[in-house]
């Protein structure tokens, strides 16, 4: 059985929306916070995600961000009454495949979550998801990767971080944006913890780490990939 995660602050959506994917034959685990959606997707395997944006705690597009960082697979589809185009593109862009408006026709809904979870079991599964810059390799599905250390295996946190930085190259990241999206919301290292990360990436990665060209530091706000 596919399982489905909902996360609707609005019960009576919520509870409309379960029970019809429910009749669809889907299991579907329902939550009304963006922290408890944080947990869930970490701890349980989904074949498809539907995400409010206005969630307590934690926003929709935090969820969706936080949740490419490890996993750029799993469908996600977000359910909002934010319409604004601009509020559209950002969803796209923090890695979600669908976007659909309130009020909404529940028939197209079901449609959209049959179509992309179809087409997401006929996937290869494992696929690599390597980037390459300035003759550097990263593999996001392995951790492994290529750079002035020779052939090195990251940890967990650093492929977060890396993917994170990469994801939204040419953009500043402010250091508690990198905080709550890859330490998460109960966790809180010191910046410093940051700032040694991207010392590190200039070991592994940069022709002269003391003058980088891919890790730029921003005074007083955070840092910025360039490639």
């Amino acid at each position: 059985m596919m399982r489905i995660l909902l996360v609707e602050d609005e019960e009576n959506i919520r509870d409309v929306v379960k029970l019809n994917l429910e009749l669809d034959d889907y299991e579907v685990v329902a939550t009304d916070n963006g922290k408890d959606a944080l947990k869930y997707a970490r701890e349980q395997h989904f074949d498809l995600l539907i995400l409010d944006v206005m969630l307590p705690e934690v926003d929709g597009f935090q969820i969706c961000e936080q949740i490419r960082l490890t996993n750029r697979d799993v469908p996600i589809i977000f359910l909002t009454a934010k319409d604004g185009a601009q509020d559209r593109i950002m969803g796209l862009k923090k890695g979600a495949d669908d976007y659909l408006t309130k009020p909404f026709n529940l028939e197209e809904l079901l449609l959209r979550v049959n179509i992309l979870i179809k087409r997401t079991s006929k996937k290869p599964e494992n696929r690599p998801d390597i980037y390459e810059f300035g003759g550097n390799k990263v593999n996001f599905a392995t951790y492994e990767a290529e750079g002035n250390p020779g052939h090195f295996t990251l940890t967990k946190k650093e492929a977060m971080l890396l993917k994170l930085l990469i994801d939204r190259r040419g953009e500043v990241v402010s250091r508690q944006q990198i905080l709550q999206s890859v330490w998460g919301y109960d966790v809180y290292p010191s910046t410093r913890t940051i700032d040694n990360f991207i010392l590190s990436f200039r070991k592994y990665f940069e022709k002269d780490p003391k003058n980088p060209e891919y890790f730029l530091s921003v005074r007083g706000v955070g840092y910025k990939f360039l490639d």
